[in-house]
């Protein structure tokens, strides 16, 4: 009799946790500080269409915003037209607290259907990798370095997280928004960077999303 007991509290348990945070949306990194949502206008790219990312000066359009105890600071207009490669979704680490979720993204010959499976690509520790069989790579490294990129995504507020949250690996999106600098007052920096071209640590976007739409 105990044994039930004790089996159907653990069942409650599981199902309050499920329903708490299973069915819950990556959450903002401006809500979660308590900050409310962060006025994200969309940067001038965002009216342009191209196969390329695309990227712009910040020329007054955004300015620099504090979230909890860290100051944000826009680094170039952002917006890209691409394919998820892979998904990966974090809580744990001080970049948990502004971005829940990173998208291995891949555009021009890197967005082709099937992609993904051809080289393998996996994720983990913020970063994204991939690797090829006996075959070789389905086109030139170079290539992958140049149209493929892990990004960061720190939502800008709780509509952007929950469109967010709907993004699965072979989804076709356009993101929009910011690429970042984080500053944190004890001294902690995450930075995106700022190039197509790059690789390995440091290589990866840190994007404030405006938007992120299915194409």
């Amino acid at each position: 009799m105990v044994r039930w007991i004790w089996l159907l509290v653990l069942g409650l348990f599981v199902t309050l946790w499920w329903v708490g945070h299973g069915n819950s949306a990556p959450m903002a990194a401006a809500l979660s500080s308590g900050s409310g949502s962060v006025v994200c206008p969309m940067p001038p790219v965002f009216h342009l269409q191209s196969a390329e990312p695309m990227q712009s000066e910040v020329a007054g359009k955004m300015a620099a915003f504090r979230v909890g105890e860290a100051t944000v600071s826009p680094l170039a207009g952002f917006s890209v037209q691409a394919r998820v490669l892979s998904r990966e979704d974090y809580s744990l680490g001080r970049e948990a607290d502004y971005s829940p979720t990173d998208l291995a993204l891949g555009w021009g010959p890197m967005a082709e259907p099937g992609m993904a499976e051809k080289l393998n690509i996996r994720q983990g520790g913020r970063f994204y990798r991939y690797e090829w069989g006996n075959d070789g790579p389905p086109i030139a490294p170079e290539q992958i370095i140049r149209n493929s990129a892990n990004m960061h995504m720190v939502p800008a507020d709780r509509n952007v997280a929950q469109a967010l949250d709907r993004i699965h690996a072979g989804d076709a999106v356009r993101v929009s928004g910011w690429l970042i600098r984080i500053d944190r007052d004890d001294g902690w920096r995450w930075q995106s960077s700022l190039s197509r071209d790059d690789s390995g640590p440091g290589a990866c976007e840190l994007v404030l999303v405006c938007s992120i739409e299915p194409r």
